[in-house]
């Protein structure tokens, strides 16, 4: 129901946008995800947006960098990520939430699908 793409190596301070498109019939009124998971670790919260794009979360690492945006027509969600670092190789993953609120964005566990992921590299 989630695809997600534009993952690819690049060098240290470079640019990538990844995109997730959805299949998912009601696609507006679902808040959107992306988390990563590097090699080794758990998967964390990268950023996230409500459904209509009124508010957006960040963690704190990709705070100023990383762009959360979503086009509600295409039923597509993006996240730009400028000054790419070594530390932002990972596998990243589109997710969905029904029910989002601000206070649990940051959650995995509510959100109820989830892309294949696409894999990040970035080489110092």
């Amino acid at each position: 129901q989630l695809q997600a793409s534009g993952g690819g190596l690049v060098q240290a301070g470079g640019s990538l946008r990844l995109s997730c498109a959805a299949s998912i019939r009601t696609f507006s009124s679902y808040g959107m995800g992306w988390f990563r998971q590097a090699p080794g670790k758990e998967r964390e919260f990268v950023a996230a947006i409500n459904w209509n794009g009124g508010s957006t979360r960040y963690s704190d690492s990709v705070k100023g960098r990383f762009t959360i945006s979503r086009d509600n027509t295409w039923n597509k969600v993006y996240l730009q990520m400028n000054s790419l670092k070594p530390e932002d190789t990972a596998v990243y993953y589109c997710a969905a939430d029904r029910t989002m609120q601000v206070a649990t964005m940051t959650l995995k566990t509510k959100y109820e699908y989830w892309g294949q992921g696409t894999l990040v590299t970035v080489s110092s």
